[in-house]
């Protein structure tokens, strides 16, 4: 049996996208209102639950999602969290760590879900797929029954390992309007963070941004991937 049928696989996909989305966007206004903006908390971002997130951008967490699902059995998408701009000019290096704060979510979750797949590998409760893929790092193993939790927990240990690992990686590229020119103009304030702000604030260099950093990291994350799986899977050679 080969993961899950077409529902179920969509069903496990949206809710670890929308789940990792709203860890994200959470993570950056829980930083924020720390640090002294409350501009997201009185949003209503500074939580799990997902609907205050969908609310302001149904098309990022809800119709593109759906779309790439559909078109691609992969979802893509976004969400936003708002903050005070003067907040951030006044305080920078906070805004740096409101910025980091974001992937540093992505990578919380990917560090829960790789420690849980290292552990049903370790217990034999899983093995090494005969071919991996984004979705398939690990299968029960054979003669588990079909109706078996299994599937779907390792479907869903998959997805969620790889996804959050793209996710922080991707978003730490410092090109607006990801994460990373966020870090770079708190850490670096002044004129060159001012020049960073203006660019972050531009619809075209930010659309330009997306469209570099994606290029780019379609490179990368293939020996990301491969990492993964060696750490994963050591002594197993995949081609």
């Amino acid at each position: 049996m080969d993961a899950l049928p077409n529902a179920g696989e969509f069903l496990v996909w949206f809710v670890v996208f929308l789940f990792t989305l709203t860890v994200h966007e959470a993570c950056h206004g829980l930083v924020a209102w720390v640090g002294g903006d409350s501009t997201a908390y009185h949003g209503g971002q500074v939580t799990l639950n997902p609907w205050p997130h969908v609310r302001r951008e149904p098309v990022g967490t809800l119709v593109v999602p759906l779309l790439t699902f559909f078109t691609s059995g992969f979802m893509m998408g976004w969400a936003s969290t708002p903050f005070d701009p003067e907040w951030g000019r006044r305080h920078p290096k906070r805004l740096a760590a409101m910025s980091a704060a974001g992937p540093g979510g992505n990578l919380l979750i990917a560090t829960v879900a790789f420690v849980a797949l290292k552990t049903l590998l370790a217990t034999g409760t899983v093995v090494p797929p005969i071919k991996a893929r984004f979705n398939h790092l690990v299968e029960p193993v054979a003669g588990t029954p079909e109706g078996s939790v299994l599937y779907p927990l390792a479907f869903l240990l998959s997805v969620a390992l790889n996804l959050n690992v793209l996710l922080c990686l991707f978003n730490l590229l410092p090109l607006p309007p990801l994460d990373g020119s966020g870090i770079v103009q708190g850490l670096m304030p002044g004129a060159f963070g001012g020049f960073i702000e203006r660019l972050r604030r531009n619809p075209v260099m930010s659309l330009l941004g997306l469209m570099v950093a994606w290029q780019l990291f379609d490179v990368v994350y293939h020996p990301v991937f491969n990492a993964l799986l060696r750490l994963l899977h050591p002594g197993v050679a995949y081609s």
